[in-house]
């Protein structure tokens, strides 16, 4: 498959608004609607694509408190790792996991109400967790900036 700059055009304009109709998003790039819809197929296809999402407001779900959360693991066995993963996946406050170099093992994303609920999901969710030695947290004061949508 060949990305071009019109493939690279039609994804931005999809992550801006991705309930655009095949029309404006045909009229914005001087497409026919069909050719549209063939390059998403494509794009969908190949993997460029790999779901639609809804942005949901923090507030109105009073889910406003975000944490950063640094694990280390007592062990980096695979068998350490693979359990780690496996139930922080399960875990609905966290919103993203990495792991990652330095320090710490692990950097999670944690989204709760408050900070009572932040204590709560450290002592009766996270860390009951086996295999955790430490945690380091942090919370955000002022979101600067956020942002799903990659630029070309």
């Amino acid at each position: 498959m060949i990305f071009d700059e019109t493939d690279k055009k039609l994804l931005e304009r999809l992550q801006n608004d991705s309930k655009q109709t095949n029309k404006e998003l045909s009229n914005a790039l001087g497409l026919s609607v069909t050719a549209v819809y063939e390059r998403i197929k494509k794009l969908e296809k190949e993997g460029y694509i790999d779901s639609y999402t809804a942005v949901i407001n923090k507030r109105k779900i009073n889910r406003n408190f975000v944490a950063f959360c640094h694990v280390k693991l007592l062990q980096h066995s695979q068998d350490f790792v693979v359990s780690f993963e496996k139930e922080v996946n399960g875990l609905n406050e966290v919103l993203e996991c990495y792991h990652v170099s330095g320090d710490y093992d692990y950097l999670l994303k944690v989204i709760v109400k408050d900070m009572e609920a932040f204590r709560e999901f450290m002592v009766k969710k996270l860390t009951t967790i086996n295999h955790i030695g430490s945690t380091h947290s942090m919370f955000v004061i002022n979101e600067v900036k956020q942002t799903n949508i990659i630029r070309f």
